[in-house]
């Protein structure tokens, strides 16, 4: 038995006892974790799929240990503007071991769908409300649109891991980031490239928020702790308040 399960964003197919590396994961080293986001599985020549994910199937894993990739180059050159730049970035990784993969939930699906009448019933419309799986829908756009930027600027780093830490905001919620002295505003420009726009967000950094955001160019975490950017902004924040 084999699935496609999506993990941290990404799609792997897996099988049980299977050693898997992916997208740094929250979870300590020896936890239980699973993944519900089965998008296909297949049994002895039977093929599930779901539409997108099989409503009751997950895949059960063990998280071995926590670690960094290989040590990715990125090198940007621009003809005769005199410009160039060398980053260098190791992604974090969870070394994890599929445990199991169930789908017991999928097959009460499938009978509750032949029992199903087949007339069509024209269901009242319902109002309009804001709820959390609209709001994590807004939070995962506002992801997807940071680092759709951070690939237009050449920047390495794990945008939806940052934004996770330390939240998302929008252009509009803007604050001057240069009131917070040592941000510029060609790096005002830079953090607003990768989905950080307020005070809010910059008091929030911790130690390896700090790391991500050394991958930008003249930013480095020695120069976020050395200038108390995080004081700075609860500061500013305080007095925004």
């Amino acid at each position: 038995m084999y699935a496609i399960v999506e993990i941290a964003g990404q799609q792997f197919k897996v099988a049980k006892d299977q050693k898997v590396y992916v997208q740094r994961l929250h979870e300590e080293e020896g936890a239980s974790i699973s993944f519900d986001k089965v998008l296909l599985v297949g049994d002895n020549g039977t093929i599930t799929v779901g539409a997108p994910a099989i409503e009751g199937a997950e895949v059960t894993a063990k998280i071995l240990g926590h670690l960094q990739g290989d040590k990715v180059i990125v090198f940007k050159k621009k003809r005769r503007k005199g410009f160039r730049k060398k980053n260098g970035h190791r992604q974090a990784l969870t070394e994890i071991q599929v445990e199991g993969i169930s789908v017991s939930g999928a097959k009460k699906k499938e009978a509750a769908k032949k029992e199903a009448p087949k007339a069509k019933v024209a269901a009242p419309k319902a109002k309009r409300t804001t709820s959390k799986i609209e709001e994590v829908e807004v939070s995962d756009n506002l992801v997807t649109r940071a680092e759709n930027r951070v690939e237009e600027s050449s920047i390495e780093i794990n945008a939806e891991k940052l934004l996770h830490s330390i939240g998302t905001a929008t252009k509009a919620e803007a604050d001057d980031l240069k009131e917070i002295n040592g941000i510029g505003p060609a790096f005002e420009e830079k953090l607003n490239e990768v989905g950080v726009y307020t005070y809010e967000q910059i008091s929030k950094l911790k130690v390896d928020d700090r790391k991500e955001l050394s991958a930008i160019d003249g930013i480095t975490r020695d120069k976020i702790e050395s200038e108390e950017w995080v004081k700075q902004a609860k500061a500013l924040l305080k007095n925004k308040k």
